[in-house]
Parts: structure tokens; sequence; C-alpha cells
């Protein structure tokens, strides 16, 4: 018999984009048995939206309104009204490839033993800063270690007892609450499958400055959750004390010393112009210029919007004392 699988998913003020993903739920090539959709307490018309598309009948939706609930308690919250024991997570604003929830469930259908399913994202930009965006701050596959990745609720299939023994999602994190789910999967379980054809793809932030908020929410999420220490402590090293002391080697030693600066520079924009330079086919000349101008920009402000972030989030964690994102034993 095959398995039955509620599809879930939360939003709020999503009224622009929310029909991205019904829509590309309806073209799936195996429909979801349940669609479960939370609004977090929308201002705008996304529920209008949700409405009318539960009218149409083209989906088998339901909606709950939990006004304040955080992504993570809305998350929790659509499973618990799940019907079925299969769960494939999903995010407002995407758009899933068509085979996504076949390519997501086959591995649970081929072994009854597998405890979750890892899909893939990957940008879906709309302008020339959004392209630069996604080339600079999101991997390709080629970048992913299957054994290891970290699946994005974007894109991601669990049991429900999975969901469970690892302690739902954490709804003390406004951000980086599914980074944390990832995090105590990989405490109970060594590995599970990575399905790269299950693909979310979604839009990158629209602006420079909506970039910088993103970043600074995910890095005090850091804080609060008490993630990547060594990679935010490297930040602070380079840029408050490596870059400050080659700069003053340079300008007060020898202009050698720049050559240093030109080899981190080059191991750092590497990757995110090898990324780049594919999905500036349909550009021209004067925008490639400008994409590639970009993509410094766009990594110095993301770190810059990390350094302030984090320390929020640790002082949060110190203030209030945030319980541990570890699970107090392996299960």
């Amino acid at each position: 018999m095959p398995l039955k699988v509620s599809v879930i998913a939360t939003v709020k003020n999503e009224e622009h984009s929310i029909h991205r993903l019904l829509d590309s739920l309806v073209a799936q090539t195996r429909q979801p048995d349940e669609v479960i959709i939370v609004d977090g307490g929308s201002t705008d018309g996304t529920l209008r939206v949700l409405e009318k598309y539960v009218a149409q009948g083209v989906l088998p939706l339901r909606v709950l309104v939990r006004p304040g609930t955080n992504i993570a308690a809305g998350r929790n919250a659509a499973i618990e009204a799940a019907t079925h024991n299969l769960i494939a997570c999903t995010d407002a604003g995407v758009r899933l490839s068509p085979n996504w929830l076949a390519d997501l469930i086959r591995p649970f259908e081929e072994n009854s033993a597998v405890p979750v399913v890892g899909g893939f994202f990957l940008p879906d930009p709309q302008t020339l800063f959004e392209t630069a965006l996604g080339a600079t701050t999101l991997p390709a596959l080629v970048d992913v270690n299957p054994g290891h990745f970290l699946p994005s609720s974007r894109s991601v299939a669990y049991r429900r007892e999975t969901w469970e023994r690892v302690g739902r999602y954490p709804e003390w994190l406004d951000y980086c609450e599914d980074l944390v789910f990832d995090l105590r999967l990989y405490e109970l379980f060594d590995s599970f499958p990575f399905v790269a054809q299950a693909v979310a793809y979604f839009r990158p932030r629209s602006n420079l400055r909506a970039f910088f908020r993103q970043y600074y929410h995910y890095a005090r999420g850091d804080g609060k959750a008490d993630t990547w220490r060594k990679r935010h402590l490297i930040r602070y090293l380079t840029y408050l004390v490596v870059l400050p002391l080659l700069f003053y080697l340079t300008v007060g030693y020898s202009p050698w010393w720049v050559a240093v600066l030109l080899a981190g520079a080059v191991f750092v924009l590497r990757r995110p112009y090898q990324r780049l330079r594919p999905m500036l086919a349909r550009y021209g000349l004067v925008d490639r210029i400008r994409a590639v101008l970009w993509v410094p920009i766009i990594i110095v402000t993301g770190d810059v919007a990390k350094m302030l972030g984090y320390p929020v989030g640790v002082w949060y964690r110190w203030r209030h004392r945030l319980p541990s994102r570890h699970l107090p034993t392996r299960q």
C-alpha cells in the first residue's frame, strides 16, 4: 500500500508569494494526501488566497490560524494536526519541482527504517542582485557533502516519531529552528538519505537591506541556540585582528604584504564567482560586471550583519537561560 503523506508549511504575510507554493503542489506528479498550512497571524491578504484554494478544491488543504506563533510553533502545530505519520515539510514562497514529493518520499517507500530524508534547495532569482546574492550565499550541488548536509525545512521529510524523538521544533527560537532540528537529527542518526532531485526553489532577498536583516537575525539565532561558535570566532578574528594587522604591515613595512590580502580575497571569492558564472548567461556585459562587483559587497554586508547579530543572541541566551540545543542523551 502506498504511503500517505502530509505536507506542512507555515505562512505569515505571504499574499504575493504563497501562490508559488500552492500552484507547485497542485502540479506535483505525486499528489499529497493532505496539506496543512499554519498562518501565524497575517495582516495582508494571505488568508484570502488560502481560502480561495480551499474553495476551489484543487488541493486537500487545511488552514490553521495561530496568531503570534513563530515558525517552530507553527510547524509543530501543523504536525500535531496532521492525519498521516509521514510528514513532508516545506515553506511559504517556494516553488517545488514537479517531482519534489515523489522524490522526497521514495526512500521511505523503499526502506521502512528510514527516519528522515533531506531534499535540496536552489535560488530562484528574479533580478540581477538576487542572482548575485544566490550565487554568493547558497551552495551548489557540487558543494554538498550528502552524508553531512543539513537540510533546510524548505525541503525535508520525516516520520512523526522522528520529530518526537528530536524534541519537535524548538519553539524557544525565532530563527535557526530548522538548524537546531537538523543538528539534533545528527545526534540521533549518523546519516540519512539525501535526495538532490527534491528541489525547492526560493527567491533570495530583493535588496541589500533585506539581506542584512536576514543575516542579522540568523546570527542572533546562532547566539541564542549556541551554534557555530568557531565560525563566528574566526569571523571576528579575521575582521578585527588579521585584516587590520595586514593593512598595518602593508602600509608600515612592505607593500608585498598586499599579496596576502589578495590571496585571501581569491580564497573567499573563488566559489561565489564559480557559481555565479553560469547564472549570468542571460545578462549583458554591463550587468555581468555589476553582478561581479556585488559579490564582495554582499560578503562584507553579511559578515557585518552576523558580527552584530551574534552577540545580541548570546546576551539574550545568558539573560534568559535558554535550554540547550542538544538532546540529553543519544536515544
